[in-house]
């Protein structure tokens, strides 16, 4: 029986990573699959995911406009797709989850998404939200603070090397803007102006 797997994280936690993986055991085996990823996000190149281990992977991009339900179900009618993979899931609009649960109750496709759950504010994003409510099952992928050894949950934005903790919600980066914090060290970079 298909299911609707949101796996989150902080950033650095592996996620692109394990979707790659997670794709090349299924295609090792001839199973095909399809990848998604949000096309604002560009920094592996136009429609690709890649990890910070330098590997990346194909993908359909997922903009504004994109039906995830019809892409899917046009590819079933050329072949069979074993599962749908999604990068950056917490970019998804509230339609998107809902047709990523289509995908899974109506054509029996299992759905595993993978992204952060909270904003660098501690916000939930707008595609994590759904998916954390439709989500038949919910895991979190672990990484440890940048800054001691507890477990990250937490990521900090940096303008110029400074976090900060106002701006857009959604500001494509990497290594150099956010790092992935624990609770305590996230409290301690705003409390009382210490960086």
């Amino acid at each position: 029986m298909a299911q609707l797997y949101y796996k989150y994280g902080t950033m650095n936690s592996g996620k692109s990573f394990e979707i790659i993986k997670v794709a090349h055991n299924y295609e090792e085996q001839g199973k095909p699959v399809v990848i998604f990823a949000p096309a604002i996000d560009t920094r592996s190149g136009s429609e690709r995911i890649g990890s910070r281990t330098g590997m990346t992977r194909p993908a359909l991009p997922v903009d504004e406009g994109t039906d995830l339900y019809e892409k899917v179900k046009e590819q079933l009618a050329s072949e069979r797709i074993y599962c749908v993979l999604v990068d950056e899931a917490q970019f998804l609009k509230e339609r998107h989850v809902i047709q990523l649960t289509k995908i899974v109750d109506e054509l029996e496709v299992p759905v595993m998404a993978f992204g952060l759950k909270n904003d660098f504010q501690n916000r939930l994003f707008e595609g994590s939200y759904y998916l954390l409510v439709y989500a038949d099952k919910i895991e979190e992928v672990k990484t440890i603070c940048w800054h001691c050894d507890r477990k990250a949950t937490m990521v900090i934005r940096y303008k110029d090397g400074v976090p900060v903790n106002e701006g857009d919600q959604i500001q494509i980066g990497g290594n150099e803007d956010y790092k992935p914090v624990c609770r305590k060290c996230y409290r301690r970079a705003f409390d009382s102006g210490a960086g």
